[in-house]
């Protein structure tokens, strides 16, 4: 099996991924807004600024998935947020915050970390070659 293939798929699933939900919480009064629990009556400051960075993760999904070399710094990075996003949206559920839909749409970007984890993982360099490099 090649991890990086696996992984450079996984990276272009982001992109639409993040592509509609940049689309939702851009017009969260729209009937997909509505159907993913969004509350319609948000200020336009907010939707724009979250649509953004939304839309801006998965451009750089994107350019990761081309890239000749794949980051692994940048992938950490796409990890913590798929992941942050996770546990934030299951807080506001347990909360009350936010509808069990929102859960079960987070759990794309659950599942997109554990492929960018196992690929962080299986791709470490062996103990003490980082020191070793730099020495």
């Amino acid at each position: 099996m090649n991890r990086d293939r696996v992984l450079r798929r996984a990276l272009w699933v982001s992109v639409p991924f993040n592509a509609g939900a940049a689309l939702v919480f851009a017009f969260p009064a729209s009937a997909l807004g509505r159907l993913a629990g969004l509350p319609g009556a948000v200020p336009r400051v907010y939707c724009a600024l979250l649509a953004f960075f939304v839309l801006l993760f998965g451009g750089a999904y994107a350019w990761l998935a081309r890239a000749p070399g794949i980051d692994r710094p940048l992938v950490a990075f796409a990890t913590i947020g798929k992941v942050g996003v996770f546990a934030i949206i299951c807080v506001l559920w347990a909360l009350g915050d936010a509808p069990g839909r929102g859960v079960l749409i987070a759990c794309g970007d659950f599942a997109l970390a554990g492929t960018f984890l196992w690929w962080l993982r299986a791709t470490r360099a062996p103990a003490g070659a980082e020191r070793a490099e730099r020495d």
